[in-house]
């Protein structure tokens, strides 16, 4: 927010007034010059132009807002999460900054269930929904993909990253879970309408006289992952970065292992309502700009997922 002053002279006679004016009006012009919305605008263009590199991609309405409202499920760490303080903090948060910055405009995350994003997007409550989420074809064509309905309208996604599903278990007890099938017969946490939680379902399909798979899903992760600590359930499920940080974190690194090798290795994208394609482009040439200047590797790295990394930013680049 700027500060604004209003400079004001005040006179107790008139002829004080007029013997005044000189020195008065002299002194209003220095002081008050530089207050004014014209200078104002122009600094901040000059400093956006130099600042903002491809703030001229983004659609018109766009930039008048000054921001971008994010849908994002902020309980999947690192992907978004709040830190002790209460900020939102992690790989997406980090780069919607570095995005932000080449766009010229504030990348604002409001927290959301993971399966209420896509609606989210839809209803134009979110410009942009950023949140660990794969691209997939059925998500960019709007189609459940368990009953193969038309559930909405699809989005577009510019890929950001590349992730692979896990399994992991308590530390110590994997309950002889080394791959998707050993899961028959047991009882598994995923979070709600998420990749993990499709291939659980799929592979109930394929269970036969080993029994089905017990699938409990959640609103979020940390919600799937107190539930398997409190021994609640056999193993559970989520992408690669996550599983792998709560191994690393939950307990000091005590309460959790990976179990067996990642599977489906799918690019994470940012979405974007269809028929938005100047919002999706900017957004793709501001995340090639930050491939290109190291900003993203710098970003990914600190996370230290960098077997995820991407060389570039693809439209739609799902299966």
């Amino acid at each position: 927010m700027t500060a604004s002053f209003t400079c004001r002279s005040t006179a107790k006679s008139r002829i004080a007034a007029v013997c005044a004016v000189a020195v008065a009006g002299t002194l209003l012009l220095t002081a008050c010059g530089d207050q004014t919305d014209t200078g104002s605008k122009k600094d901040s263009g000059t400093a956006a132009a130099k600042d903002a590199p491809l703030s001229d991609l983004l659609p018109q309405a766009v930039k008048d807002k000054g921001e971008i409202k994010v849908g994002s499920d902020i309980a999947y760490p690192p992907v978004e999460f709040k830190d002790k303080s209460g900020k939102t903090v992690g790989i997406d948060p980090d780069l919607g900054d570095a995005l932000g910055k080449q766009l010229g405009v504030k990348f604002v995350f409001e927290n959301g269930t993971f399966d209420t994003l896509l609606t989210g997007l839809r209803s134009k409550r979110y410009d942009l929904a950023m949140s660990a989420m794969t691209d997939t074809k059925d998500r960019q064509e709007g189609v459940d993909s368990e009953t193969r309905k038309k559930v909405g309208e699809g989005v577009d996604f510019v890929d950001y990253f590349t992730a692979g599903v896990s399994i992991y278990t308590k530390k110590g007890d994997d309950k002889g879970i080394k791959t998707w099938s050993d899961l028959c017969g047991k009882k598994l946490v995923v979070q709600r309408g998420t990749v993990s939680h499709d291939l659980a379902k799929a592979e109930n399909a394929k269970c036969g006289s080993k029994g089905k798979i017990s699938i409990e899903p959640f609103d979020n992760d940390l919600e799937a992952q107190t539930r398997l600590r409190g021994g609640g359930a056999d193993a559970g499920s989520s992408d690669f970065p996550v599983a792998a940080y709560a191994v690393k974190t939950s307990g000091g690194g005590n309460d959790f292992q990976l179990v067996g090798e990642q599977v489906e290795a799918a690019p994470y994208g940012i979405a974007v309502a269809k028929g938005n394609d100047e919002l999706t482009k900017a957004v793709q040439a501001a995340l090639d700009a930050l491939i290109k200047n190291g900003e993203y590797g710098k970003i990914i790295a600190k996370w230290g997922v960098e077997a995820g990394a991407v060389t570039e930013a693809k439209i739609n680049g799902g299966s």
